[in-house]
């Protein structure tokens, strides 16, 4: 399938699970792929997976908290392939406990690479985009900003404020034909170790290639049409109500 041809995709966070799971859907589908993450033996395993489906592959060793390394990869990709067409903001970290009991270092730590992150890989996308004419952001947020979780305040407040620079980049980008777009992913089973979003390890999961399958529906419309918000997660995940 060729639903991505020609489109070049940066993908953060690309070394493992979801963004993992993205990357090698992508791929399948004829993206040429910009994969980041700080760690690059990761990155370099995903980036086999997919040259093996097929795709072109660029690696690009990140830290998205960081200003000059966030500029670095978007300076890398627009002198490899001259755009970005489509950003998987995906970077991600979990690091909480009780309320009471949080540090401001864990604080800023969370924030740093959930929000200034992505906030970040967005700004510099949005410059590219406005370059050559559109594009499109996913930002992966959580079903933690749709209903938190107890010992979790940076995480539930970092995906509730992602959900609002979404908006936020979507009300700026629309006359320019820049889509910005949230998903938010209820319990995943990664190839690693599953991961809850709720309080209990019981729950039941969705693999990172069915999260995947929306993540490209999402990106193949077209720029005239957004899917603004979207919640994908097991059917029978206590969200509606428990009972």
């Amino acid at each position: 399938m060729s639903e991505l041809k020609d489109k070049i995709c940066i993908i953060t966070g690309a070394g493992t699970g979801i963004g993992k799971g993205i990357a090698r859907r992508f791929a399948k589908a004829g993206a040429t792929l910009v994969l980041a993450s700080r760690k690059v033996a990761n990155l370099d395993e995903t980036a086999e997976e997919c040259r093996g489906i097929g795709a072109e592959v660029m690696v690009h060793q990140t830290d998205v908290t960081s200003e000059d390394s966030v500029l670095s990869l978007f300076e890398a990709t627009e002198q490899a392939y001259g755009r970005v067409d489509i950003l998987i903001n995906n970077s991600g970290v979990f690091d909480n406990g009780p309320f009471h009991e949080l540090s401001l270092a864990t604080w800023q730590k969370v924030v740093d690479v959930n929000l200034t992150g992505p906030f970040l890989c967005a700004r510099s996308a949005f410059r590219s985009m406005l370059k050559s004419g559109g594009g499109r952001i996913v930002n992966v947020a959580s079903i933690s900003a749709q209903m938190c979780r107890p010992n979790a305040s940076p995480y539930n407040s970092t995906k509730h404020a992602l959900t609002g620079l979404t908006k936020s980049i979507a009300l700026e980008g629309r006359d320019h034909d820049i889509v910005c777009s949230v998903l938010h992913p209820g319990n995943i089973l990664t190839e690693r170790r599953a991961v809850s979003d709720t309080p209990t390890d019981q729950e039941p999961m969705m693999t990172v290639d069915e999260l995947a399958e929306t993540a490209l529906v999402m990106v193949m419309l077209p720029l005239h049409v957004n899917v603004l918000e979207t919640i994908v997660l097991p059917t029978t995940q206590a969200y509606l109500g428990r009972g």
